[in-house]
């Protein structure tokens, strides 16, 4: 059986926006996570991954979009985001080794 508490499994990738750089400066940091991820196992992921404290956790399903080619229709898989509030003080060097 697997154990899903791992933080590899629940952190996916940090999303690297235009909008989720400015949400850094005031200590917000966004990730894609796992479908079956709570609140409490993405606090957690976050505290063992990167040393910091998490004040609050925000989660929200992003929709698929839908595509179009001819009269053929595929969708886009529906994705996990989160937006992660550190303790004033704390920050996460997503560029950290570029």
């Amino acid at each position: 059986m697997k154990d899903y508490n791992s933080r590899i499994d629940i952190l996916r990738k940090p999303l690297v926006t235009e909008k989720t750089t400015i949400q850094a400066a005031s200590g917000k940091y966004s990730f894609q996570v796992a479908d079956y991820a709570n609140k409490i196992e993405i606090k957690k992921a976050v505290e063992n991954t990167f040393d910091v404290s998490v004040v609050s956790v925000n989660v929200s399903v992003v929709k698929g979009k839908t595509k179009k080619r001819g009269n053929k229709v595929s969708k886009k898989p529906n994705w996990k985001k989160a937006i992660v509030t550190l303790k004033p003080g704390d920050e996460i060097n997503i560029f950290e080794g570029i």
